[in-house]
């Protein structure tokens, strides 16, 4: 059976588009409307705008040779292409094609991509193992499989922070960072190095040398970062926990983005030894998992089990019901009717200022000297930020932290008889071609109130926009982390 002559001209078209990386006429090839589909194994797409928006970010596939092309018609104006490819590099791929034909022109209106399978996926692994470290042979955690960020020490591995230069230079680390070794003694295994955006200063989850991890809740959306490799590892399930950092939102937005239960724990609760420092205030160590039981492990093993009772009272800001997005407090509003008060906290813009300045401060005393050193070696975003940083002044920075103290007794003064709770970010995960400054902003004013006040924050997977998670989060007095958990799980809700 072979194709009709127009559509076998469509189809050798779209080849040549693909392996030229011609998204225009990619995007031609697509019937347009919101019924098309595109699926591949990071999950379905639907639409033509979704479709282009993810192409227009993926970049050209791998060279590889059509292998098989076998040809079915399902109707006068409906074919059904399956093709074989084997690509330069080895390994085959698969595509699957149902073209349709509509006014004179064959489009594509649904498509499922299978590629090469990976030893693994190098946008979210800096490497990995089976496991890389065995833990213990007995614990609470036997049988976790732990993705640890690329900031932690890992005895006999370098910490590369998510850049190529840096990872050259670093020496290899002589023991694991507490952090990691409390894992390991629970029973739970190292899976392996997790990939962060570059030095932490990023909550998007891009990296412009190793790639975009995918979201594992939203395909073509951003991760979250900058513990955008754990978070995915796990929410993809090849990992059980992500070890991670969270220094203005690192665990608690691809929490929110993935559908995952990300808990901050209280500022220097965990030992940070070993933890590539950005901004030492606000740094702080924390867990990202699939299921809240596993995170209660996880706490339970790593936390005192003497946490105190969390107040009654529940709370949210009116200041952050104003910024997020109209969905997301629709949603919110709707999880819990009249169980939550309302507070004021100030304007956000001070927040997001004063922590912006003091993050940037020390941000620039612990890598100025480098990025000095490799002006070139770190990515946009990063390098703009710590451009800014290199200008902050003495007087700025004293005044920051004067208003950082302030601003940190106000919010530990709200959550001493009440647990704070508002939406995790202002939306869902941001499309990859989406206005990413205009939403690091609206997200620094909202994590920016417990990094300031040093205290545990949980993102529980409780809201749903559309097709998309969203995280809730509670934020209790200093020292509640298990106790934020454990009456979150009382909740009900994903488990």
């Amino acid at each position: 059976m072979s194709l009709p002559a127009d559509l076998q001209e469509a189809f050798d078209a779209y080849e040549r588009a693909l392996a030229t990386d011609d998204v225009a006429a990619l995007d031609d090839a697509f019937a347009p409307g919101p019924l098309t589909l595109r699926g591949d194994g990071d999950g379905l797409l639907m639409g033509h705008g979704a479709i282009s928006a993810f192409r227009g970010t993926r970049g050209g596939i791998s060279p590889r040779v059509l292998d098989r092309v076998e040809v079915r018609q399902l109707a006068d104006d409906c074919w059904l292409i399956v093709a074989t490819s084997r690509y330069d590099g080895g390994g085959t791929g698969l595509q699957t094609q149902v073209w349709q034909l509509s006014e004179g022109r064959w489009h594509i209106t649904a498509a499922h991509v299978t590629g090469r399978t990976r030893s693994f996926d190098t946008s979210v692994w800096r490497t990995v193992g089976d496991p890389l470290y065995q833990g213990a042979f007995d614990g609470p955690l036997l049988g976790l499989r732990v993705a640890v960020k690329d900031l932690f020490a890992v005895r006999g591995y370098r910490i590369g922070a998510g850049n190529p230069t840096w990872l050259r230079e670093a020496a290899r680390e002589r023991e694991h960072a507490p952090a990691v070794l409390d894992l390991l003694k629970g029973g739970a295994s190292v899976r392996g190095l997790a990939r962060t955006d570059e030095f932490a200063y990023s909550i998007a989850g891009a990296n412009p040398h190793y790639g975009t991890p995918a979201n594992g809740a939203v395909p073509g959306a951003l991760p979250g970062g900058s513990s955008s490799g754990p978070a995915t590892a796990v929410a993809t399930g090849q990992a059980d926990v992500g070890l991670a950092s969270d220094t203005a939102g690192s665990v608690r937005v691809p929490a929110s983005y993935q559908g995952l239960w990300g808990l901050r724990t209280t500022h220097g609760l965990v030992p940070r030894q070993g933890l590539l420092p950005l901004a030492p205030s606000f740094d702080t160590v924390g867990w990202l998992t699939r299921t809240v039981a596993t995170l209660e492990l996880v706490a339970s093993w790593c936390l005192d089990d003497d946490a105190p009772p969390l107040p009654s009272r529940r709370v949210v800001p009116v200041e952050v019901l104003r910024l997020v997005d109209p969905a997301t407090r629709e949603a919110f509003e709707s999880w819990a009717p009249g169980t939550v008060e309302e507070v004021e906290v100030g304007p956000l813009d001070a927040w997001f200022e004063a922590f912006r300045v003091v993050q940037a401060a020390e941000a620039w005393r612990a890598h100025g000297s480098w990025i000095d050193a490799h002006p070139d070696a770190v990515g946009p975003g990063v390098r703009e930020r710590f451009a800014i940083a290199r200008d902050v002044t003495a007087l700025d920075e004293a005044s920051a932290r004067a208003e950082v103290e302030r601003l940190a007794t106000v919010i530990r003064a709200i959550v001493d008889d009440a647990v704070l709770v508002l939406p995790t970010t202002p939306g869902p995960a941001p499309a990859r071609t989406d206005d990413l400054e205009h939403v690091r902003a609206a997200t620094l004013r909202m994590t920016a109130l417990a990094g300031i006040g040093g205290l545990p924050a949980l993102s529980v997977p409780a809201l749903r926009v559309g097709p998309a998670p969203v995280g809730v989060c509670f934020v209790g007095p200093r020292g509640t982390d298990l106790s934020l958990v454990r009456h979150a799980r009382s909740l009900g809700g994903p488990a």
